[in-house]
């Protein structure tokens, strides 16, 4: 046992926020969008720190805090779903919402749920579980073990699904000491059936949002399926293979000391995103409209609410702020009265996708860019100069957020820098709640012929 798997003992009892990761979009937007971020946003994500220290030293120090900081697996069989569930709506206050958001993590979903001020629940909670022993190389291993934490989870928890990556390219060295695991329900908690059923408004709806991208996955048994890498990482199945140049210079660098070649004819399947098809039958059993929105790929979404928000919002100073992964603010965006379009991730093609949406779109007066740094460097990364570009939209010079570039690709920000940097913009008269009529019919049009399905 390495000295980051010591603990002075088992912790008990895990609070929900606990298990929730704190590395996951899904924690952002559900801080955003119900207004109570507290101390969390400050958090550092672990591949954000220890900028300064010896690259070894490094690697050490994040696999030690990503330890640390995990879910340990001897707990991971008294996890409660149906706990973490009541403490997710537990963080909205209002007596009633006109509609409820679910689904996929996406940013634009959060800046639409501001607009129809609406909650947003997440349908799959990432937990991220310590994995003692284990390499960012060994994804057989990561498998095992994995499915073990599967089964004990499963067995308490009837109601969900267990999805796990392994993604060596974006988590690095986090992922020789952790597994993350999608806990994704097929039932609706009892805590969510509750909150739509006395908490929406007179007349109001649920809005399913689903992410329908496919990826490689491994099918172990009805509950339980294994994914190497994600769509979200911005590269393709094949590249998580030792032929590619840059893959296995990052093995090296992690000191794998061997990868297994998955096997390239393994079925796709909906990734870990788009959570459990069936839930929005549920849905509709809960005796309110229920609607969805359905993309195969994430501009689809960024582009469409970015388009609605523009129109919904258009007096004066007509100006657009690119986001990036945790860094954004969805109620800050709306008091600076800014078009917030989301990218992703920080990928080549995430920001390809927001430059021809910029192209394709009525200029603004100006464009302010907040690249998110991915924590790792590769060709798939696009470079400040590509970020740099989007800036050239707008009439009026724009800006790139200086701290961001300043620590782009290497290290991540906390979310609260999106706030700081927000609220830089001043804030101008919000525009009234959005309806959820206004808001399907408008995404209807000018999404449709991208792809954007809304039922």
């Amino acid at each position: 046992m390495t000295t980051y798997e010591t603990r002075p003992g088992t912790r008990g009892d895990l609070p929900a926020g606990s298990v929730f990761c704190a590395e996951s979009l899904s924690r952002t937007l559900l801080a955003g969008v119900s207004g109570a971020p507290g101390d969390w946003a400050r958090r550092v994500p672990l591949l954000g720190r220890h900028g300064r220290l010896p690259a070894e030293r490094r690697r050490q120090e994040l696999a030690r805090e990503a330890y640390a900081e995990a879910v340990p697996h001897e707990a991971a069989a008294g996890l409660d779903v149906e706990a973490i569930a009541e403490w997710i709506v537990g963080h909205y206050r209002a007596s009633t919402y006109p509609s409820v958001l679910l689904g996929s993590p996406h940013g634009a979903a959060a800046h639409l749920a501001v607009a129809l001020g609406a909650a947003w629940l997440p349908t799959s909670i990432p937990v991220t579980v310590t994995w003692p022993g284990g390499s960012a190389g060994n994804w057989p291993g990561a498998l095992a073990w994995g499915a073990g934490l599967a089964a004990a989870i499963n067995d308490r928890n009837p109601s969900i699904t267990v999805r796990q990556v392994h993604d060596p390219m974006s988590d690095g060295p986090l992922c020789g000491t952790t597994v993350r695991l999608h806990l994704r329900w097929h039932m609706l908690p009892a805590a969510y059936e509750k909150f739509l059923r006395t908490r929406i408004a007179p007349g109001g709806c649920t809005l399913l949002l689903r992410d329908l991208r496919a990826w490689p996955v491994v099918s172990v048994s009805r509950r339980y399926a294994f994914q190497i890498g994600s769509p979200v990482s911005g590269v393709r199945p094949a590249d998580y293979c030792a032929d590619n140049w840059e893959f296995r210079h990052m093995l090296d660098e992690l000191g794998a000391l061997s990868w297994v070649a998955p096997d390239p004819a393994t079925p796709p399947r909906y990734a870990e995103r788009s959570g459990e098809p069936v839930l929005g039958v549920e849905l509709g059993r809960i005796g309110r409209a229920a609607h969805r929105v359905l993309y195969a790929r994430p501009e689809m979404l960024s582009a469409g609410v970015a388009d609605l928000l523009r129109k919904w919002r258009h007096q004066g100073r007509d100006s657009c702020v690119v986001e990036c992964g945790r860094l954004l603010d969805p109620w800050q965006a709306r008091a600076a009265g800014l078009v917030p379009y989301w990218c992703e991730s920080a990928s080549s093609g995430a920001v390809e996708a927001a430059e021809w949406w910029l192209g394709g779109s009525p200029a603004f007066d100006s464009v302010t860019v907040l690249p998110g740094p991915p924590g790792f460097v590769g060709d798939r990364v696009a470079p400040l100069a590509q970020w740099r570009s989007l800036v050239s939209f707008g009439r009026e010079r724009g800006s790139v957020d200086r701290l961001a570039a300043g620590r782009y690709p290497g290290l991540p920000l906390a979310t609260h820098h999106a706030t700081r940097m927000l609220a830089g913009a001043g804030e101008r008269p919000p525009p009234p709640p959005m309806t959820m009529t206004y808001a399907l019919s408008r995404l209807h049009q000018t999404g449709g012929a991208s792809g954007l399905l809304v039922r």
